[in-house]
């Protein structure tokens, strides 16, 4: 694992959802303190607000490219291409691994009803969810993408 990978898994065991895990873990690299890290990605908990869509940690990850490769210019189309290009790469890298990145299909879960109320996270909880792996992919993932443009 790279430490990154083990940044996120260790946030995740403290209560970060899985988008707080895999973003906050690349504070070093975005530049962005913990606190700010962890309320600018709160939202994509549990496939954003638990609503099971795209996995938190393949969010978390999106979230982290923007901050290193985003595109401020809003008037030249190629940057946006590239972004979105690059983002979506790694969201079909993400699902190559475990076959989707929509949070409720990752869960197994089949007939989803909202609640917004986080499950307590037992010993339990983590033996039973897929989350830990999916955050150290993300984060692999991330770590990859930052080698290559070194």
């Amino acid at each position: 694992m790279t430490p990154h990978e083990q940044k996120a898994v260790e946030l995740f065991r403290k209560g970060c959802n899985c988008s707080q895990a895999v973003f906050t873990a690349f504070s070093d690299v975005t530049g962005i303190d913990e606190k700010t890290a962890l309320r600018m990605s709160s939202s994509f908990g549990g496939g954003l607000g638990r609503l099971r869509e795209v996995c938190g940690a393949v969010s978390g990850m999106s979230l982290a490219a923007g901050i290193l490769w985003g595109y401020d210019n809003i008037e030249d189309k190629s940057f946006k291409t590239e972004h979105y290009a690059l983002v979506a790469g790694m969201a079909h890298r993400f699902s190559d691994i475990f076959g989707s990145y929509i949070c409720k299909e990752l869960l197994g879960l089949k007939n989803y009803e909202y609640s917004p109320v986080a499950e307590d996270r037992t010993s339990e909880y983590y033996l039973n969810r897929p989350c830990e792996k999916c955050i150290a992919a993300a984060a692999r993932i991330l770590d990859e993408e930052i080698e290559k443009r070194k």
